[in-house]
C-alpha cells in the first residue's frame, strides 16, 4: 500500500473539517446557501493555515448540483464526483510561482470566454498570485474588474503586500489565521488516534509549538516524531529528535534565581552549551518562560498561554513563587541581552552577565565594599563631597564646586584652604542650605538669567552656583591670600555671561597679584584689552569683595610696560636656550646627528 504523509492524507475535505477558521468558512458556507458569490476572492494568510484547501472546498460546493442546506458539497452529483477524481473541466489551478508571465495570463483568459459544460460557474483557482509579474498583473486587471458571469476567480497568497492595490480593490478578502497550539494540539489528537499511535500530551505540544502556527508544519513534524518514537511519541524523544532545548531548563534557572544560587545556574549553563545549544537561544527561550509566569499570576491573562494542561498547572505553580518586580526586572535584562547579543563579541560572557543579574535581583543589599551588588551611584558620591566640603557654622559660598574648570584634586585643595581661613561671624547656629544635585555646574542659558537679576548696591554681580551671601551673613574685611585671588578670579571668568565670553576667555589668562592688601593690580597687554576690562570693572570688583569677604578690595588695570612682556620663542630659540643651560643637549644632538623638527 502507498504511504501518504498525514498532510495530504488528512486534508479536509469539507468546510467542517477544516481547522481553526471558523469565521471564514462559515461565510464561505452562507455565500453558498444564499447563492450570493462575488467573482473575485483573496484567500490570504501565513503557511499551511488553509487557504488552498478552503479554495478548493469552495469551488467544489459552488459547482455541486445538490448542495445540504449547511452549505457543504454533497459529494454525490457527478460535478463533485469529478472533482474528488480529479478530472473536473470546470476548476482550473495555475500555480503563478511557475506561470507568472503575460503568456500565462492570456493563455487563462482565453479558457474564461469557454462556458461550463457541467455546473453553473468556471473557477479559477491562482495559488501564490503575488509572484506574477507586475505585467502579468496589469493583463490581468481587465478581465478581474469584469469576468464573464460563469468566470469565478480564487486568489492565494502569502505576502498580500506584494499584490497590486488594484488587484485588492477588486477581490472579496479573506485574512486566515494561524493555527493556535490548542487547536493544532485537538488535530494532532485526531490523527494519532486515526494511526493508532500513543503519545503524551506534553509531546504534543512541542510539535505545535516548533510548527509555529501552520497545520501542515505540524502534520509534518508529526511524521517525522512518529518515525523516530516507532509508534509510542514521548516528551524526552520528541526534543531529543527536533533538538528543542527542555522547558525543564527554564523552570531550574528561574527556581535558583529566586534563591540566588548563581553558582548553580553557570553550572546548568554549561551543561546546555555542552549539548550544542546557543546561548542566544537560551535567552530567547527563557524571556518566553518568564512572560509565560507572569501571564500565569492573573487568572484574566492565564488564558493567553498556549500551552498544554499540564504545563499550564506548572506555570501557575511557579508563578505564586516570584514577585511581579521580579518577574519585570529579569524580562528587561533578557530583552537588553537578545539586543546585544548578536553585537557581542564575547557572546558566552554577555548571556553569563545576564543570568547572574537576574540572579541577583531578589538578593537584599548588602554593606560594604565587597557585597558585590551594584556600583554606587555617581548621584550618592557626590552629594558625600558637597556634604564634605559644606562649613559646619556659616553659609559662605561654596567655591569648590564654581569653577569646573578646575580640577577636582585642585579644587579640593583649594576649597579646604579657603575653608579653614574663614572663621564664623557668629556664635549662633545657623541653618545648613540644602544642596540639591542641581546646584552642581552651571549652564549658560541658566548664568544668563542669573546675570540679568543679580545685583547689589547698584552693581551687576557676575553669577554664582549657589547663593550669594547677605551683609549679614559674611565677613567684609577678612584676609584672603593669592592663591584664593587666583581661584576665585578664575571662577568668576568661568561664571561670566555668553555676551561677555570673549574678555572672559583673556581674562583667564591673565594673573591678577596682591600688590598692597587689599590692592588688586592686573596687568594686560594693550590699552585696547585694558578698555574692555574697565568697562566691567565695577562688577568685577564687587565681585571679588563679596566672594574673598573683604569689601575694601580695590582693583586696578594697567597696560604691561616693554620689559615685562614675555618674547615668544620659536622652536631653534627655545633648542639653542636649553643647549647654553644644559651642554648635554648639544652633545647628544650632535653624537646622534638629530635635526630639529
Amino acid at each position: 500500500m502507498e504511504y501518504i504523509v498525514s498532510a495530504r492524507k488528512y486534508r479536509p475535505l469539507s468546510f467542517d473539517t477544516v481547522v481553526g477558521q471558523a469565521a471564514l468558512t462559515t461565510t464561505l458556507k452562507n455565500a453558498v446557501k444564499s447563492g450570493k458569490l462575488a467573482h473575485a476572492y483573496l484567500f490570504c494568510g501565513p503557511r499551511g493555515v488553509g487557504k488552498t484547501t478552503c479554495a478548493r472546498i469552495f469551488a467544489k460546493a459552488i459547482n455541486c448540483q445538490n448542495p445540504t442546506a449547511e452549505g457543504e458539497a454533497c459529494n454525490e452529483c457527478e460535478s463533485c464526483q469529478s472533482f474528488n477524481e480529479q478530472r473536473s473541466l470546470n476548476i482550473f489551478e495555475l500555480d503563478a510561482a511557475s506561470n507568472n508571465s503575460v503568456e500565462h495570463i492570456k493563455t487563462l483568459m482565453e479558457q474564461t470566454r469557454i462556458p461550463p459544460q457541467l455546473g453553473k460557474y468556471k473557477v479559477f483557482i491562482i495559488d501564490e498570485v503575488h509572484m506574477l509579474s507586475t505585467a502579468a498583473f496589469n493583463a490581468f486587471l481587465k478581465t478581474l474588474e469584469e469576468p464573464p458571469a460563469h468566470v469565478i476567480f480564487i486568489l492565494a497568497t502569502t505576502e498580500k503586500h506584494k499584490i497590486l492595490p488594484t488587484i485588492l480593490s477588486r477581490c472579496q478578502i479573506y485574512d486566515f489565521e494561524r493555527m493556535t497550539i490548542r487547536n493544532t494540539i485537538d488535530h494532532l489528537k485526531h490523527v494519532a488516534q486515526q494511526e493508532g499511535i500513543t503519545y503524551e500530551e506534553q509531546a504534543l505540544a512541542v510539535i505545535a509549538e516548533k510548527a509555529d502556527g501552520g497545520m501542515r508544519d505540524a502534520l509534518s513534524i508529526f511524521d517525522q516524531a512518529a518515525s523516530f518514537c516507532q509508534g509510542n511519541i514521548t516528551y524526552d524523544k520528541v526534543i531529543e529528535d527536533l533538538n528543542v532545548l527542555d522547558s525543564e531548563n527554564y523552570f531550574k534557572i528561574i527556581d535558583l534565581s529566586i534563591d540566588n544560587k548563581v553558582s548553580d545556574i553557570m553550572v546548568l549553563l554549561n551543561q546546555v552549551i555542552n549539548k550544542g545549544f546557543d546561548g542566544g537561544l537560551l535567552i530567547q527561550g527563557l524571556a518566553k518562560h518568564v512572560r509565560n509566569v507572569l501571564m500565569a499570576r492573573d487568572p484574566q491573562t492565564l488564558p493567553l498561554l498556549e500551552v498544554s494542561d499540564q504545563m499550564r498547572e506548572r506555570y501557575q505553580e511557579q508563578a505564586k513563587r516570584c514577585q511581579i518586580p521580579f518577574l519585570y526586572d529579569a524580562l528587561k535584562l533578557m530583552n537588553q541581552c537578545d539586543i546585544n547579543y548578536r553585537q557581542s563579541s564575547n557572546k558566552r560572557l554577555l548571556v553569563e552577565l545576564t543570568l547572574i543579574e537576574i540572579a541577583q535581583i531578589t538578593q537584599p543589599a548588602e554593606d560594604g565594599a565587597s557585597a558585590g551588588r551594584k556600583p554606587r551611584r555617581l548621584k550618592s558620591l557626590f552629594r558625600t563631597l558637597i556634604q564634605q566640603s559644606q562649613p559646619k557654622k556659616t553659609t559662605a559660598p561654596q567655591v569648590a564646586a564654581a569653577a569646573p574648570a578646575v580640577s577636582t584634586s585642585k579644587a579640593g585643595d583649594i576649597a579646604s584652604k579657603l575653608s579653614d581661613s574663614q572663621s564664623p561671624t557668629t556664635a549662633t547656629p545657623v541653618k545648613k542650605p540644602a544642596i540639591t544635585l542641581d546646584g552642581i555646574g552651571f549652564s549658560w542659558n541658566k548664568l544668563r538669567s542669573k546675570g540679568e537679576k543679580t545685583t547689589k548696591g547698584g552693581m551687576q554681580i557676575i553669577p554664582g552656583s549657589i547663593n550669594l551671601p547677605t551683609g549679614q551673613e559674611r565677613e567684609t574685611d577678612a584676609q584672603f591670600t593669592q592663591t584664593d585671588l587666583e581661584f576665585q578670579w578664575m571662577s568668576m571668568c568661568n561664571r561670566m555671561p555668553q555676551k561677555y565670553s570673549g574678555i572672559a576667555t583673556r581674562m583667564k589668562n591673565m594673573n591678577p597679584t596682591i600688590t598692597e592688601f587689599p590692592a588688586v593690580e592686573v596687568v594686560v597687554d594693550n590699552e585696547l584689552i585694558k578698555q574692555e576690562i574697565e568697562e566691567i570693572q565695577g562688577s568685577i570688583t564687587k565681585t571679588l569683595q563679596i566672594y574673598l569677604h573683604n569689601d575694601h578690595l580695590q582693583l586696578s588695570v594697567r597696560v604691561a610696560e616693554q620689559k615685562e612682556k614675555i618674547k615668544i620663542l620659536s622652536r631653534k630659540e627655545q633648542y639653542d636656550q636649553m643647549a647654553e643651560k644644559n651642554p648635554a643637549v648639544a652633545k647628544l644632538q650632535q653624537a646622534f646627528d638629530l635635526e630639529l623638527a
